[in-house]
């Protein structure tokens, strides 16, 4: 499903980076339905995008397009280096077509540019960054998106995301100067229901419309609440703000500030 934006391009995507994907529709590697009212939709072409960029540090490319993609909230854009190589990469706002770039360990403070934290000045705002070096961007890569090199405290730089939430990561994990392209992501009016289906989603029921054999929350006469101390899901964990995170995550003791 196309969605028009001023400044995408309208070619097609480039076929040696694209693939056919099959549609899982909410199912896990061994076929189980992990996501409920998951389904149908348009077919989508997988874009191989770049999110590490290191195979060809300092080497200069050349922006070609600012492409859509189906599978992601932000835009994509195609690049080439010198030698002719073509790679997609996510597109940061502001970036045009015919604007240079590079990856390096250390490069200018210029939107798109690549480059490792400890060589990037405090308070810039930065996307697309890794948590383990030579892994690849893991954090900050949806629409807007954005977060704030705070400062560096010898072998570990602290970011301020979006959530309020202040982490650490290595001074030694690449990341990209400027914020991820489409912002306004958020205020796309969907408009009608055939659209949500055309994105892969089915209705859903809630639960309280159901029967108390199909769901804790069914049953009752007309529109009751779900007498509970809180609410559940159907199999009877608890829902709505739940905490879900893992207790001894390693990654927790990144985190200098929760989010709010």
């Amino acid at each position: 499903m196309s969605v028009l934006v001023s400044g995408v391009s309208k070619k097609a995507p480039e076929k040696s980076l694209t693939f056919g994907g099959k549609n899982t529709a909410g199912r896990n590697n061994s076929g189980r339905m992990t996501a409920r009212n998951r389904g149908g939709g348009f077919k989508k072409l997988f874009r191989f995008v770049d999110f590490k960029q290191t195979e060809k540090l300092d080497e200069k490319a050349k922006v070609i397009a600012i492409e859509y993609d189906p599978n992601r909230t932000a835009n994509i854009a195609l690049i080439e280096y010198e030698n002719g190589e073509k790679s997609y990469i996510l597109a940061p706002e502001g970036l045009k077509e015919g604007a240079s770039i590079v990856a390096s360990e250390k490069a200018a403070i210029r939107t798109g540019n690549r480059m490792k934290i400890k060589n990037i000045p405090a308070s810039t705002q930065i996307y697309n960054v890794e948590m383990v070096p030579g892994r690849g961007g893991q954090m900050v890569r949806s629409a807007g998106a954005y977060c704030i090199l705070l400062g560096i405290d010898k072998d570990f730089a602290q970011l301020r995301m979006s959530s309020g939430e202040i982490r650490k990561t290595s001074v030694e994990c690449f990341a990209s100067i400027g914020a991820v392209s489409c912002s306004d992501h958020s205020n796309i009016t969907i408009g009608k229901a055939g659209r949500v289906r055309l994105s892969g989603r089915k209705p859903h029921v809630r639960g309280k419309a159901k029967n108390p054999c199909d769901h804790p929350h069914g049953g009752g006469e007309g529109g009751t609440s779900i007498g509970l101390k809180y609410p559940k899901t159907p199999w009877g964990m608890p829902a709505l703000g739940h905490k879900t995170r893992k207790r001894n995550k390693k990654s927790a003791l990144l985190i200098v500030k929760k989010r709010k």
